[in-house]
């Protein structure tokens, strides 16, 4: 079976509900990396080779052993129950890309601030277009080894509120990432309950992403 037929299985025939949902945060805090882990169909990269030309204008304090860049968005798709697939948009790190940022939020409903406790000031922007959009959002800290903050420490420096969940992840794991848009998705299903006044299904009832296969 080739790719492109593998990956039109991955869709269920009854799925008829697509949940848009955009990885934002600041220049290398590994948003393409944690599309890359959770999708459970071949990404949509548009990275491109970092260049002497982009020196003047990119800021890499932090990550200068980064060698590429996105450059529009990456895409991942992945099955929240037999009716609901979630599609991943991981929007550009990059100052010079964040035009695209409002177009991406069009459609969206909810987000993941995805921060490196190193350079926490490189999500304020993320936060504000977000809280511009109203669009909800979560917080996942990725794991770089660097200072421990507690999470007090770290709602006041982005300035969340205690209602904003404020979660730990790695990235790179596959599990830790869905752990995150698990937690997204019962933070809009809370949301959602509240605005129509409706009593929130116990967390059993929540949507789940679909476990990884038993080997």
């Amino acid at each position: 079976m080739d790719s492109a037929t593998s990956d039109r299985a991955a869709l269920r025939a009854t799925a008829d509900n697509g949940l848009k949902i955009v990885v934002v945060g600041g220049f290398g805090v590994g948003k393409t990396t944690m599309v890359r882990s959770v999708s459970e169909i071949r990404p949509l990269n548009t990275e491109e080779t970092m260049t002497r030309a982009g020196e003047a204008v990119d800021h890499l304090d932090g990550v200068g052993s980064k060698t590429s860049t996105t450059v529009a968005f990456d895409f991942g798709r992945i099955t929240l129950d037999e009716r609901s697939v979630l599609y991943l948009f991981g929007a550009p790190g990059q100052e010079r890309f964040w035009f695209l940022w409002d177009r991406l939020f069009s459609g969206t409903l909810g987000a993941v601030v995805l921060v490196d406790t190193r350079r926490l000031a490189d999500s304020w922007y993320a936060i504000d277009r977000l809280e511009h959009h109203g669009t909800p959002f979560i917080v996942a800290c990725n794991d770089f080894g660097g200072p421990l903050h507690t999470e007090q420490q770290i709602r006041e420096a982005l300035d969340i509120s205690p209602d904003v969940p404020l979660v730990e992840c790695d990235a790179r794991d596959r599990s830790s990432s869905k752990y995150v848009l698990i937690t997204l998705v019962k933070h809009l299903h809370r949301l959602s309950a509240a605005r129509t006044g409706d009593t929130p299904a116990p967390a059993e009832g929540t949507p789940a992403l679909t476990p990884e296969p038993t080997p």
